[in-house]
């Protein structure tokens, strides 16, 4: 059986390892695209949308067709940046030897 101090030691261990993931994952870029490639978008894992790549020939077009193609852009790019936070969570928990299932308070 673990003693409370083994515990506290894990605890802080744990603290400072999530403290790194969410900064090495401010800086991680994910990217969602729709309408064929048309509409790219680029989001950190932060949740901040860095670029939006719209193809000419989508300029002029149907404005609400145009956008649709952004939303369901910026929702993929927020889809990936979801699993790659999962990903990252999951291979920190390993490493700490906690089970990859745990909810984390983010």
């Amino acid at each position: 059986m673990m003693n409370f101090q083994q515990m506290m030691k894990q605890a802080q261990e744990m603290q400072v390892k999530i403290q790194q993931m969410q900064q090495k994952l401010g800086d991680v870029e994910v990217h969602g695209e729709s309408g064929g490639g048309m509409i790219k978008v680029t989001m950190t894992c932060s949740g901040r949308v860095a670029s939006i790549s719209i193809d000419n020939s989508l300029i002029g077009s149907d404005k609400e067709t145009l956008e649709d193609l952004v939303v369901a852009a910026v929702n993929k790019a927020s889809e990936a940046k979801d699993e790659r936070i999962k990903e990252e969570t999951r291979a920190m928990m390993e490493g700490l030897g906690l089970p990859s299932d745990m909810n984390l308070p983010f």
